[in-house]
């Protein structure tokens, strides 16, 4: 139970970045040097008290108050200060090319890739995508309410303003999905303004971007062409962006690769076809106070084309 969450996709101590690492190594250095004060602190106590009781000689007292409650405590202070600055992960450090622009909304995380070079973003939602070993920059800002950005095994968390841009950069060393969250209380649905981090290879990321920017999958099969036409009947497009279509809201996510993600709602529930009918239906219970209302008007049937259509958006 005491390392349950040790090694976990959402831990500081789950190290996968060179920002993560220089944390994890203040925290264990400083766990070390807690535990060694715990113990000589209470080892002195259990002397006094129970091995040697009785009066301490005065001659003892002013250099013991002195030097043990002054100046020892003083120097240890001062030399891990020191150290721990020196040791401080340098996240704001230039990005080897790629900058992500991340808006923290309510409660979701609006997505965009800038390459070197870009005129225009590559626009997505609720999951961040990165190449392994290399450094990638975050442009921050929020809407409406404060937010705090974090993926604890990639690196430190940074804050996010409404009006004002403030900057992290990572550098993932290690290949896998980990969890981010936002670490903020920012109203109703916080504990649920998650998103997923897949780090990826150089090349397998490089594919994904140029995937990432192309417009969205025509609808295959009968029910998927029958979500489509449900989609734009129910105005959908009014909220949220299919490129290649005539959906070009934006106010709530870019949907034109939903498919594709690992989870819907912002790490709220999974990305299934029956998960896609389930936020659908029931967005406000799963999401207290989100702006998107809940379409339990359809039928069944309805929900069921609808997930199809949504589900090959990939």
């Amino acid at each position: 139970m005491t390392l349950s969450a040790c090694g976990d996709r959402q831990s500081t101590l789950n190290v996968a970045g060179e920002d993560a690492a220089a944390i994890a190594t203040l925290f264990w250095v400083m766990l070390a040097g807690a535990v060694v004060l715990w113990l000589g602190m209470n080892g002195l106590f259990f002397y006094l008290s129970r091995v040697a009781p009785g009066a301490f000689p005065d001659r003892l007292v002013r250099p013991l108050l002195i030097g043990g409650g002054i100046v020892l405590p003083t120097v240890i202070l001062a030399t891990l200060l020191v150290w721990s600055l020196t040791m401080l992960p340098d996240q704001r450090a230039p990005d080897d090319g790629l900058r992500v622009k991340v808006t923290g909304e309510q409660w979701w995380w609006r997505v965009e890739y800038w390459p070197e070079g870009a005129e225009a973003p590559v626009v997505t939602a609720n999951e961040i995508r990165l190449p392994v070993g290399s450094r990638t920059g975050f442009e921050l800002d929020a809407h409406k309410v404060i937010h705090s950005f974090w993926i604890p095994a990639l690196g430190g968390k940074m804050d996010m303003f409404p009006g004002r841009t403030t900057y992290v950069s990572l550098r993932p060393e290690k290949t896998g999905t980990f969890r981010g969250q936002c670490a903020e209380f920012c109203g109703a649905s916080h504990a649920w303004m998650a998103f997923e981090t897949v780090v990826l290879p150089p090349d397998d990321f490089e594919a994904w971007l140029a995937a990432e920017a192309r417009d969205a999958t025509p609808p295959e099969g009968d029910a998927a062409r029958r979500g489509a036409a449900l989609f734009a009947a129910e105005g959908c497009g009014a909220c949220h962006t299919v490129r290649g279509t005539e959906a070009v809201g934006q106010v709530g996510p870019d949907l034109t690769h939903v498919g594709s993600r690992l989870t819907l709602g912002a790490g709220r529930i999974g990305a299934t076809l029956d998960d896609f009918a389930a936020w659908v239906e029931h967005t406000g219970a799963l999401k207290p106070e989100v702006k998107m209302p809940a379409y339990d008007h359809l039928s069944d049937g309805q929900l069921a084309d609808l997930a199809a259509y949504l589900k090959g958006l990939e």
